[in-house]
């Protein structure tokens, strides 16, 4: 949950003990920050000048921290992307105190009231991010789109470039984008749906304040914008992939489809949820049907979203395929070096191998290395946001204990009955004998206590 409409600060308290419980920095460490003080005055030297090109970005109003602009032109029937990716790797010494730092972040860490960065602003929002204040390093991928969607790394060159334009989801208008950029996403969408790819992001949980004294846990709907731009992340992603596994090189992203009993457990939220499955229909059809913009079938994506094993980090093997379930497809993290460290490194292995050198030693270290690191990563940044929903979920109710609430039970384990609410976008547990998943049951919600961020209900029926 990284949105958050708060502006009483019912919620800063609750925020700040998550902060202390997960270790969550406030700032870098003085070395840190004078050695990227340093890095901040180097000048590109080893990029050619793409300064001619009409690259612009497109992000959050707010963001500064600005890891792609791109720039597209057709190229008889196919679209090239050119996608510049912020060179933060020319800026960072293998083995410095920035490097060093990186390495135990792993990635920035999002909250609502803020963020924990990867680098130092002075790079991430500084001269490493493609703001468009004046020319930029950056490594730019040439992306091959088909008509039908399929693609193909043309080229990667380390250059700079100049953003045209700081473009904002909210506010974007067609005229302000390429001409191809909306075919382009429309290409991409069409191949993931042929290779039954089931990406469908949820939109995020925003809390806002309800009629007296009350909050309301809602969802904000995932703009059209923001749905296009992440085409063009997920289309570089792939080529980089590709090119990366026909190299014997690399670290990719991999993810399994949730298993039999995550599925079964789906269908029960599905239920509680009034959300039609078929009994022969898969999961990724139910999944690509949403609409995002209904509540309950946004909250039965952010259901799918937590029921899978979850996406790691594995490292090029002999004899193996990486593939991630959720996109169809061998896939790698090359697009947001700013804010993921994996992403350093895979960018550069796919410079090097793109024109005909080795991979370096530095990156092919930190292949072995980065799946427990990232992993880390994940994880901790997994904490926070269900700390995050916690934390809503208790603020929304609390002030309504006594309260009965319609459920469906969606799985049963040693803990008790797992539970979700048939109106609200809360899952929770509840001690319960003699039901089976997929009972519906009534609930009274005993407590709802901030501090401990836990909601305690009791089954009437």
């Amino acid at each position: 949950m990284k949105t958050i409409v708060d502006p009483t600060g019912a919620l800063d308290e609750g925020l700040a003990a998550i902060r202390r419980q997960y270790d969550v920095p406030a700032e870098f460490p003085p070395e840190v920050l004078a050695a990227a003080d340093v890095a901040a005055t180097r000048t590109p030297a080893d990029h050619v000048d793409r300064t001619g090109r009409a690259f612009v970005t497109l992000d959050p109003a707010g963001a500064t921290d600005l890891d792609q602009a791109f720039a597209i032109e057709a190229a008889g029937a196919d679209l090239l992307l050119h996608y510049a990716i912020a060179d933060i790797a020319w800026f960072v010494e293998d083995g410095g105190p920035i490097d060093a730092e990186a390495w135990k972040r792993g990635a920035t860490l999002y909250l609502p009231d803020g963020k924990a960065r990867l680098y130092p602003p002075v790079l991430s929002e500084g001269v490493a991010s493609l703001l468009p204040d004046g020319p930029r390093p950056a490594v730019v991928f040439t992306v091959r789109v088909a008509p039908d969607g399929a693609v193909r790394l043309d080229g990667a060159e380390r250059a700079v470039v100049k953003s045209r334009a700081k473009l904002a989801y909210e506010t974007v208008t067609d005229a302000d984008l390429p001409a191809d950029f909306a075919e382009l996403s429309r290409r991409i969408a069409a191949a993931e749906e042929r290779r039954g790819a089931a990406r469908v992001d949820p939109p995020e949980q925003e809390v806002a304040r309800a009629e007296g004294d009350g909050f309301t846990l809602d969802f904000r709907p995932r703009l059209p914008s923001e749905d296009r731009n992440a085409a063009l992340s997920l289309a570089a992603n792939m080529a980089v992939a590709d090119t990366l596994l026909a190299h014997k090189t690399g670290l990719f992203r991999v993810m399994a489809a949730p298993d039999a009993r995550a599925v079964t457990r789906l269908r029960h939220s599905a239920r509680a949820l009034g959300i039609h499955w078929p009994a022969g229909a898969a999961l990724e059809e139910i999944e690509r049907g949403l609409d995002l913009t209904k509540p309950r079938q946004a909250a039965f994506a952010l259901a799918i979203r937590r029921a899978g094993p979850g996406a790691s980090y594995a490292p090029w093997r002999e004899g193996e395929l990486p593939w991630h379930a959720a996109v169809a497809a061998t896939y790698a993290h090359a697009t947001a070096p700013l804010r993921r460290l994996a992403d350093r490194y895979v960018v550069l292995a796919a410079l090097a191998v793109s024109n005909g050198r080795a991979v370096p030693d530095a990156a092919v270290a930190a292949f072995e290395r980065l799946p427990k690191v990232m992993a880390r990563a994940d994880a901790l940044s997994g904490q926070i946001d269900r700390g995050v929903i916690d934390l809503a979920e208790a603020v929304m109710l609390r002030g309504q204990e006594g309260r009965m609430f319609a459920a469906t039970v969606t799985d049963i384990d040693p803990r008790g009955a797992r539970i979700q609410l048939a109106d609200l976008p809360v899952v929770a547990r509840v001690t319960a004998h003699g039901v089976a998943p997929g009972a519906s049951v009534q609930v009274r919600l005993e407590a709802a206590d901030p501090v401990s961020r836990k909601l305690t209900f009791q089954r009437v029926a």
